[in-house]
C-alpha cells in the first residue's frame, strides 16, 4: 500500500495533454492499454472456437456464443457480420466472444470449420 506521501506526490489535475487514460495515465492520443489488452487475450487463446448456448443474464433468451477466435477486433468484427448473416439474426461482439441470436450451434460450427477453425460445441 503505497504511503501517504507517495499519495501526494502524483499529479492531481493537468490541462496540459487533455484526457487521460485511467489505467496508464497517459494522454488518450498516447495510450496502449486496448493494444497491450487485446495482445493478452489473444495470447491466451488456446486455437480451439467453443461455441455453447447460454441464457444466465438475458430474461431466458438464449444467445450462441462463439468465443477463441484468434482474430484482432476489427476482424473479429467483420467475421460476427458473416455469421450473423450466414444464421440470419442479429448479434454482437462483447470482449472477444461473439454473440448470436438464437440457438445456431451447428450452422455455426459448420461455417466455422469451412473457414478452417478447430471447432467445439462446449456446454450442454
Amino acid at each position: 500500500m503505497p504511503s501517504l506521501q507517495d499519495q501526494l506526490r502524483g499529479l492531481v489535475y493537468s490541462t496540459e495533454h487533455g484526457e487521460t487514460c485511467p489505467g496508464c495515465r497517459q494522454p488518450v492520443s498516447a495510450c496502449d492499454c486496448q493494444a497491450r489488452e487485446e495482445a493478452e487475450r489473444l495470447a491466451a487463446l488456446d486455437g480451439i472456437v467453443r461455441i455453447r448456448r447460454e441464457t444466465s443474464g438475458r430474461k431466458g433468451k438464449g444467445v450462441t456464443t462463439v468465443e477463441g477466435v484468434a482474430l484482432e477486433e476489427a476482424a473479429l468484427k467483420t467475421l460476427a457480420k458473416a455469421l450473423k448473416k450466414r444464421c440470419g439474426t442479429g448479434g454482437s461482439v462483447k470482449a472477444g466472444v461473439i454473440e448470436i441470436q438464437g440457438d445456431h450451434r451447428d450452422v455455426l460450427k459448420s461455417e466455422l470449420e469451412a473457414r478452417g477453425y478447430q471447432v467445439k460445441l462446449a456446454g450442454g
